[in-house]
Formats: structure tokens, sequence, C-alpha cells
């Protein structure tokens, strides 16, 4: 009899901790959050996109909630990968704008300006929140030998390109894995080299093609990822490198668009690689990318994870600067906005924000909550019921749930030392803008009303000088001076 009771209990406990783990699980679900590079709010079709196909983004907007008043930390790469991951707005974050080490060459691969130790992270959060971390993409905040090394800022897991000048090439020698030099089957070109006049036809174009597309291996180590921690709630963020330049897409992504456009080669007078079909070439990157996001979606599905997974999208900044045979203009690509990558204007910061959980997140909702991605730190905290302090963002959960948002952002506050020194102030529908203050440290504001004038073509500024007073306090209340001379344009005299 005693034999029978303790096989009844070998047979229970092993059912009860299962239960228990699912039970755990059920309470924690993943999260996914796709970072696109340069893709502008414009280059979507569900954001209203004509030429460049987005199926598995429209779909997932389709499914989830599509917001229209999201931004970016800034207007360029690796200042808002740190607001995003810190939840730290632009006066506050450490880092400001693309601060360079070392150069373009293997031997020379430095990075950017890294994340100081003790940073906190979105990484960090989930891991207190017990989730298995990853990252992988481009990473822009250090290397694997210093501080930033994503593995030390919150991540179990790391994949991708460290440096955002290696990530240029989309056919690069190597990419980094935990700290590894992972090499791929590609030869080593410097893609900044326009092509010389006698260098002609198809064979000139194909030394910027490798046998290894970089996004394709991320793909790979993305599927693996989830495969591996299927079992356990996951934090994945995927910041993969399209559509920035350089033009490089598969050859048979190219091919679906050969024909629908008048263009002709780009042969690398702007930077960038050179290619036959610019226009061909950087809609394919776009369409390619989505591609990936299907292919994610699809695992989900297939491994039954879809409704128990949160997927997020949205992009660095907004479109880029028609450079390197881009033409952003051609496709729309900020849907009117103004301004490009770089600006403080609604174009270089409005970023695409799709938010997907089934049967959380209401389906083929649009959301009109003005919101940014440093609120993903205060918003994940809330998902995995954390307390969380000393952030400049706000949990949007509500809003995400179809609830009433009752936190609101009083004022979301950018600022961004390069191309002249500039600063920006959104206060509910009127925004203010100050431009090439390196030069005129006394720069007016120009004044806009977003809510009739989402363009921002009219300066209304002479009719509304009660809003000054009130921009100017806020500023010197966001501003905090940085580290690096280099980023202090309001106020030099303090450093």
């Amino acid at each position: 009899m005693r034999k029978e009771i303790w096989m009844m209990l070998f047979v229970c406990i092993p059912i009860q901790l299962f239960a228990q783990q699912k039970a755990t699980r059920t309470k924690q679900p993943n999260i996914i959050y796709i970072y696109a590079d340069d893709m502008g709010i414009g280059e979507l079709g569900c954001y209203g996109q004509q030429k460049i196909k987005t199926p598995h983004l429209d779909q997932l907007a389709a499914e989830g909630m599509r917001f229209t008043q999201h931004y970016s930390g800034t207007a360029v790469c690796a200042p808002s990968r740190c607001m995003l991951l810190t939840g730290k707005h632009a006066g506050h974050s450490y880092i400001r704008g693309n601060y360079e080490l070392g150069g373009f060459a293997d031997s020379t691969e430095g990075g950017q300006m890294p994340l100081p130790e003790g940073t906190f992270t979105i990484g960090h959060l989930m891991q207190k929140a017990g989730y298995y971390t990853g990252a992988i993409g481009k990473w822009g905040l250090g290397m694997s030998y210093n501080t930033g090394n994503p593995n030390k800022q919150g991540f179990n897991y790391f994949y991708g390109y460290l440096d955002q000048k290696q990530a240029h090439n989309f056919y690069p020698t190597h990419l980094w894995e935990n700290g590894r030099w992972d090499s791929l089957q590609n030869n080593y070109v410097f893609v900044h080299t326009p092509l010389q006049p006698n260098e002609q036809g198809p064979e000139a174009y194909s030394k910027f093609t490798g046998k290894e597309y970089s996004i394709d291996k991320m793909v790979e180590k993305t599927k693996a990822f989830i495969q591996q921690h299927q079992h356990e709630p996951f934090f994945l963020y995927l910041p993969y490198t399209g559509p920035h330049v350089s033009l490089q897409a598969p050859p048979e992504a190219v091919k679906a668009y050969l024909g629908q456009f008048d263009e002709k080669p780009y042969r690398g007078e702007k930077g960038y690689a050179s290619t036959m079909y610019p226009l061909s070439t950087y809609a394919a990157m776009i369409t390619y990318f989505d591609a990936q996001v299907g292919v994610i979606m699809q695992l989900l599905k297939d491994l039954k994870l879809d409704d128990h997974t949160i997927v997020l999208f949205s992009s660095d900044n907004g479109a880029t600067f028609n450079t390197g045979g881009a033409n952003t203009d051609f496709f729309n690509s900020t849907a009117g906005l103004r301004g490009r990558k770089m600006d403080l204007y609604e174009g270089g910061i409005r970023a695409p924000f799709i938010a997907r959980w089934p049967g959380k997140i209401p389906a083929g909702k649009v959301s009109n909550q003005i919101s940014t991605q440093y609120d993903m730190l205060a918003t994940f905290a809330a998902i995995t019921k954390q307390k969380l302090a000393n952030t400049d963002g706000i949990n949007i959960l509500p809003t995400l749930l179809g609830q009433t948002q009752q936190q609101q952002h009083p004022y979301l506050y950018f600022e961004y030392p390069e191309k002249g020194g500039q600063i920006a102030v959104r206060i509910g529908r009127y925004k203010g803008v100050r431009s090439g203050l390196k030069k005129d440290k006394n720069a007016a504001w120009e004044i806009y009303d977003l809510q009739n004038d989402p363009y921002e073509k009219h300066d209304i500024a002479v009719n509304h000088q009660d809003l000054v007073p009130q921009l100017n306090a806020i500023v010197e209340k966001a501003h905090m001076p940085p580290h690096l001379v280099e980023w202090e344009f309001l106020h030099p005299k303090n450093l």
C-alpha cells in the first residue's frame, strides 16, 4: 500500500509543478518589440503608403491598435535607442547624439558612445520580472569590451551589429553573438566608395552584394531564440536594420518591383552602396522587412504562442533624408509631414507604432493618444506588475487595453545637438520648435497648431506669444547638462 502511495506522489508532483509553471506563464505574456531603422510613418500601407507593399505589418495593425501620434525619443539612431531602453527623454538621456568611435574598417571597429555602468534598461526590468531577454539587430550603444555591452545592459542574449557604421552594409564580414565575432560568407567592401567612370554594367554593382544578408541571419537567430525559450516568459528586442541605407536587398526581393518605377542607377555619389535600381531596391527593403515580420508571426502561431505574446512595432526616427540613392519624396515616406531624420519637425520624430495582443488589445483600433517610445519602460513595468521610479515616460497600458487613459504627458520634450542644435516641445495640440541654436542662442520659437496644421506649414508664433514663457520654462526644467561638451548647446557656459 505504501508503495502505491509513493508512486501516486511521484506522478502527481510533476503534474502539480507543470500546472504551477503553466499558471505562472499565463500571468506573464511574452513581449516582442520590433524596431525598424529609418522607416518613415508613411512607408506602411496601413499609414497610407501606395507604392510599397507591407501586408504583414498591415495585418498586425488590423489585428491590433495603430497609433497616429506616437514619437521616437529624438531624430537619429543611437540616442533614440538609448531613450527607448532607459525611459528618458532627450533632456535627461545619457546619449543624445551619434557619437562615433573608431572607423568603418573591421580593424578599427569601435562603435558608439557606450551606455555607462549602472544604467537601468528595459532588459533589466524584464529580467527582474523573470523573463529571458534577447536583443537581435543593431545595438549602437557600445561594444562587447566596454560598459555598453548588451549582455551587461539587461540582455541574456545578443546577436547582430554592435557598431552602427558596420550596419551601413547589409552584407558584412561579420556580426556579433554574445561578444563573439561571427564570420559571414561575405567579402569586405567599403560601401561608401562611389563607382568610377570606367565601372559600368551589372558587374560593377555586384561587388556590393554578398552571400549572406544580415537580416536573414537576424531572423534565423530570432526563430532559434523563440523556439529555445518557448516554455518560459521571454522578451525580445528586435532592432532590425531595414530600410536604413545602404540600398541593398536580396535580388529576388528587388525583382518583384522591377519595371514599376522610372529609375536610373545610383553610383554612390552621395555615399553608401551603389545600386542599379535604387527605387526598386528601397521598396524591396521595406517589403522584405515586412516579410520577416510575417515569418515571426507564423512561428508564434505554429508554437501556439500567438495569443500569449504582445507584438509591438515602431521605428527609431523618421524617414531618411535623400542620401545614398534613397528618394523618400518619391514614396511620400513621411505621409506629408515636414522634415526627415535629423529634424525635430514631425517628419523626423513622428513614428509608426502598432501593438497587437489578441484578446487584450482591441483589434482594428486607431489611437490618437500622444505617446512616445520612452513610455515603453513604464508600460512594460505595468504589464509585469513592477513598481518603477525615475522615468520620463508614462504607462500607456490603459490605452492599449482600450480603457480610459488617465495619465497624460504634460509635455513632450525633444532636443538634438546635431544639425545646428534644435529643441522642440509639444504641449497638447501646440508644438514649439527652435533651430540653429549653436549659431544663434536667441533663435525665436516657431509655433504650430498640430490639430489644424499637422504638416507644420503655418508658424503662428506671432499670435501665440503667450505660449513662449511656458515653452521656455519647460526647456529649463527638462534640460540637464550632458556629459559631453559637444552636446551642450543650450547653456555652453555651464560646462
